[in-house]
């Protein structure tokens, strides 16, 4: 019996070595096809198109205006120029929050969780939505690859592009003319806040009409926008 399984494991091992490089090779050279080129559709977008349909506009960077990327990282990621994929401080954080003490407001606004906009764009672009431990190794590689092969810049233009902002709509420049009437480029920092506002769940906290949710973000992003706005790290990358 024993001598029958040797030969079976044996395949097995050649299988799953000949599988992973398969599949290694074929993401780098998907992801390296994306440093160039916006993905051709995603497993999010083609899941929504079911339900909601699909409407986006890939657009270039320079095409994004400068006010939708600073709410974006103001929001989302403030360490995002800084950071190799990954805040591992607020990683920490996470698991560990701090009580909450009655009548203290924080002096400084602070934005993003811990989950940073490579993580979002290689969550995005490679993989599917929903938590659990089965997306968090694939996550993890996607979003150091990124890194290692794109730049920052390359990063924000694709997440903001593919990034779901409403049911079935898709990218900045789709959610603008959708929400505004207006490209991107021309959006007032009010109505980029209002936008990245959705980000937690688009279905359910809607620009228009204007949830709860939104109405009480949007202006605390506002704030975290003039407080970043200094930051010639972060200028360096949205302009």
């Amino acid at each position: 019996m024993a001598a029958s399984v040797k030969p079976f494991l044996k395949k097995l091992w050649r299988f799953t070595k000949r599988a992973f490089v398969i599949m290694f090779l074929s993401s780098l050279v998907y992801i390296i096809f994306c440093r160039w080129l916006m993905p051709p559709i995603t497993i999010t977008q083609i899941s929504n198109s079911f339900s909601y349909g699909l409407k986006r506009d890939y657009i270039r960077f320079d095409e994004m205006g400068y006010n939708i990327k600073l709410a974006a990282l103001a929001s989302e990621d403030q360490t995002f120029p800084d950071h190799n994929g990954f805040d591992w401080d607020a990683i920490k954080k996470s698991f560990n929050p701090p009580k909450k003490k009655k009548n203290k407001k924080s002096k400084i606004p602070l934005g993003g969780g811990a989950s940073t906009i490579s993580q979002q764009t290689a969550k995005n672009v490679f993989l599917w939505q929903g938590g659990g431990v089965l997306r968090k190794a694939p996550e993890f590689y996607f979003t150091q690859m990124i890194e290692w092969t794109w730049n920052k810049r390359r990063i924000l233009e694709v997440y903001l592009n593919v990034i779901e902002m409403g049911p079935g709509i898709f990218g900045v420049e789709a959610a603008a003319q959708h929400y505004f009437h207006k490209p991107a480029k021309n959006l007032s920092r009010a109505e980029a806040a209002m936008i990245i506002a959705c980000l937690p769940n688009p279905k359910v906290f809607t620009v228009v009409p204007m949830s709860k949710r939104v109405a009480w973000r949007y202006p605390q992003i506002l704030k975290e926008m003039a407080y970043i706005e200094d930051d010639e790290d972060i200028l360096d990358i949205i302009k």
